[in-house]
């Protein structure tokens, strides 16, 4: 291998590196933000990050907290679904676009309103490590649905989500012996 081509690898694998870091640091924001997780939605972004939600900014640690208590006030759970997403790296910035589909289930458990948006992200590698710097959302279109199935007995045994650590998704060993609430 000539020193050309070494560098040239040494490159890619370092692009790959990035870009995997990035993509899991937007994919943590989403899981933090459904377990209502405020160490894992603090720990994505910078001290100095802010989160632009509508007319709120917050600075990215205190973001959880903020988004915490709004979605509690509305909803009885929800989850954010990271679909399309880009990147672009330039050295230690990154510019991410995030598609984001929201599923969130109003107080009262009938209705589920599903919200399309994008992240747009600043990224910084600061340190070694890829959190976000600022993170402006966009809001695209929204519909409410009907959810009085899932209470009709018909997803009877299905796991239920928590908003807490003790949703299975924290369980270590993952076994079918995990406590669970069910439907």
């Amino acid at each position: 291998m000539t020193d050309d081509e070494l560098r040239q690898l040494r490159d890619d694998v370092t692009y790959v590196k990035d870009r995997l870091a990035i993509q899991d640091c937007v994919m943590r924001q989403a899981r933090g933000h459904d377990r209502h997780d405020l160490a894992i939605m603090a720990g994505v972004y910078h001290e100095d990050g802010l989160d632009e939600h509508g007319p709120v900014t917050k600075t990215g640690p205190d973001y959880g907290e903020y988004a915490n208590t709004a979605h509690e006030s509305v909803f009885i759970d929800h989850l954010h679904n990271i679909t399309t997403h880009t990147c672009e790296i330039d050295g230690e910035v990154a510019h991410a676009e995030s598609y984001v589909i929201g599923a969130m289930r109003i107080k009262g458990g009938k209705t589920v309103s599903l919200m399309g948006g994008r992240y747009l992200d600043r990224l910084e590698k600061r340190d070694g490590e890829w959190r976000i710097a600022l993170r402006r959302c966009t809001l695209e279109w929204t519909m409410n649905g009907d959810t009085s199935m899932l209470s009709s007995g018909a997803f009877a045994g299905f796991i239920r989500g928590k908003w807490d650590r003790d949703d299975a998704s924290y369980a270590r060993p993952l076994t079918t012996e995990t406590s669970v609430e069910r439907w």
